[in-house]
């Protein structure tokens, strides 16, 4: 049986999940709980566990290496109907020039341009007033290029825990076009 204070814990760890907008990390629960970090990651076990017991419409989930309460995906049309406004979609050069700096990263601008073909200075700008990329420093190369990595926010947008549940880069390229002569 659990004590009034692992009781109180839990309870105030799933009020800190419910009001933080980011993900939590265990230490920021635990300074929060005035815990240790043992005692806040228990507090997100039980939370957890009695989530799922009770059948609940949320769930505790790890991502951008924290925790978060989020819906279970069984209720995702039920709260999409209520959700009128549509978040910022990502056009197809964003979601390119994304995939390129996730999968090579750190990389410069011209490194991104030489993979897909064409400029990206205006995506690129795009991305990081969004948050989904940032400045990670300067090659050590000739004019210092900037370079670009992914950010939490990245991976709070794409529900990723880290870069490693990125999906496999399928490398073998693919059959040229056939041409055909007329």
């Amino acid at each position: 049986m659990q004590n009034d204070g692992c009781l109180n814990r839990t309870a105030a760890a799933e009020a800190i999940l419910f009001v933080s907008a980011e993900p939590v990390t265990i230490g920021g629960l635990a300074r929060a709980l005035q815990c240790t970090e043992t005692e806040a990651q228990e507090a997100v076990d039980l939370l957890a566990a009695r989530l799922d017991a009770s059948h609940s419409g949320l769930m505790v989930v790890a991502l951008a290496g924290g925790f978060q309460l989020a819906t279970r995906p069984a209720y995702r049309e039920a709260v999409g109907r209520l959700m009128t406004r549509e978040p910022g979609k990502l056009s197809r050069a964003a979601l390119e020039t994304l995939a390129v700096i996730a999968y090579r990263q750190p990389v410069t601008q011209a490194e991104i341009e030489a993979v897909r073909g064409v400029g990206c200075t205006s995506v690129l700008r795009t991305l990081v007033e969004r948050n989904l990329v940032a400045e990670a420093g300067r090659k050590p190369t000739v004019g210092r290029p900037i370079l670009y990595a992914t950010t939490q926010s990245f991976l709070h947008y794409f529900a990723l825990a880290d870069l490693s549940e990125l999906p496999p880069l399928d490398e073998t390229p693919s059959e040229p076009a056939e041409i055909i002569e007329v």
